[in-house]
């Protein structure tokens, strides 16, 4: 089986049985393999990525506010975008709630820049890294319960004997009683 690198048809490589990325999704539109070729996955250009994010974490705090909440809702952004748009192509379970998370932790640091102070104390980046670890224990109780790391959407019951379809193509269980 051929499997194309990141600028190609699929969301990374393939995995091996106990690798940490899902299966890959298929490319199946321009979007999708735009994204692919912009998005890094692995290796060092995933590392440069979020070694950016930290950076920009670090850097605000040398700022006063509103700057430093400014450059927070930056690096949120950046992080939120990056996990959200991996979760679209590529199911990491704890993508849907980092990504989710940091965006909205970014609206409401940018928020925080306009008005001029900060609403929690300066406790911004802290609520990042609780995202972070909240993201990590949904994946962990995931993949306990599916034996995946890969949030995909449920597949209907194949039918049974004496179930009967509907006009919508869904099994429908017959009582037995």
């Amino acid at each position: 089986m051929t499997i194309e690198n990141s600028r190609g048809a699929f969301c990374g490589v393939p995995r091996g049985r106990r690798a940490w990325s899902p299966s890959p999704l298929p490319a199946d539109t321009w979007v999708k393999r735009r994204v692919d070729q912009l998005l890094p996955r692995t290796g060092l250009p995933a590392v440069a990525y979020f070694a950016g994010v930290i950076g920009l974490l670090g850097l605000a705090q040398i700022f006063p506010a509103p700057a430093y909440l400014a450059v927070d809702a930056v690096a949120f952004l950046a992080g939120g975008s990056w996990c959200a748009l991996n979760f679209w192509r590529c199911r990491h379970a704890h993508c849907l709630l980092t990504g989710s998370g940091w965006l909205l932790l970014a609206l409401f640091a940018a928020a925080e820049a306009v008005i001029g102070r900060s609403l929690i104390g300066g406790d911004e980046q802290l609520a990042f890294l609780g995202i972070l670890a909240i993201g990590f224990m949904f994946e962990g109780a995931w993949y306990l319960i599916h034996r995946d790391n890969a949030v995909t959407p449920a597949q209907p019951e194949p039918a049974r004997a004496g179930d009967r379809t509907t006009r919508s193509g869904v099994a429908e269980r017959t009582s037995v009683f």
